[in-house]
């Protein structure tokens, strides 16, 4: 009776922190920014800090708002232009954005490290961060789908060695998916990539602001860890069970 109350526990904890796994690395929402440029009074460069030269025509749209918004995950780095509010974050709502948005790849173009903005070696240095950054995601996300499907097998207390295996492959993934939580709290705060982007972007703009804010993807992220643990914990004191009751 105890391991079958154990039982409905950790699968339920397993299944939430898939869920909650799936939707952290599905959603495209990890980093949301929005950057305000005005023109450069000097007259030296145009729209988004490109160079003028002399007898370049400059069209402006008086309407148009200077600030852009940006939202960025493992698939997808999307930009749209629109105007700064008091609540910015209905900007970033799946029902609530523009059709002008512009998304590109973001496997190894992680923002705001563009090849335009630093140098080979900084832009190579983004590159691998990034790498390791995608990687453990991935490896996270194999290891939670081959624990749900070892823990489907190993029901009804089959196995203890299925049940250790899948409770391990649940932790395993929990680690991972924690790593890739931290190493974006670095990449935002810690490391000057964000200073060097600012820097770079003020020198082409009048009262340049940058805003970051984490989103709803990486808000997802700790809650999946935290399922994937407890789940793979209770787990694997499961299959300890099973293993003292029939040795």
């Amino acid at each position: 009776m105890k391991l079958s109350v154990a039982l409905f526990f950790a699968g339920f904890f397993a299944a939430l922190g898939a869920v909650f796994f799936l939707l952290s690395f599905g959603t495209d929402y990890w980093l949301l920014a929005s950057e305000t440029c005005g023109p450069d009074p000097s007259g030296t460069t145009g729209p988004g800090g490109v160079i003028l030269e002399r007898g370049d025509v400059v069209v402006t749209d008086s309407g148009q708002d200077p600030t852009t918004f940006y939202h960025e995950g493992f698939f997808w780095r999307c930009s749209f232009g629109g105007k700064l509010e008091d609540d910015t974050m209905w900007k970033f709502w799946f029902t609530n954005q523009p059709t002008s948005k512009v998304c590109m790849h973001a496997y190894l173009f992680p923002f705001p490290v563009s090849e335009q903005t630093h140098n080979a070696t900084t832009y190579d240095s983004a590159i691998i961060y990034r790498g390791f950054w995608s990687i453990f995601m991935l490896v996270g996300l194999v290891a939670v789908v081959l624990g749900g499907f070892i823990i489907i097998c190993a029901a009804p207390f089959a196995s203890h060695r299925l049940y250790k295996a899948g409770g391990s492959l649940f932790v395993a993934a929990g680690l991972f998916l924690l790593a890739v939580v931290v190493m974006f709290v670095i990449w935002v705060q810690v490391l000057d990539v964000v200073n060097e982007y600012v820097t770079h972007r003020a020198s082409g703009c009048v009262d340049f602001q940058l805003n970051i804010r984490y989103g709803l993807s990486f808000m997802f992220a700790p809650v999946g860890v935290f399922f994937s643990l407890l789940a793979g914990l209770l787990f694997l004191l499961i299959g300890r069970s099973l293993q003292l009751q029939y040795s």
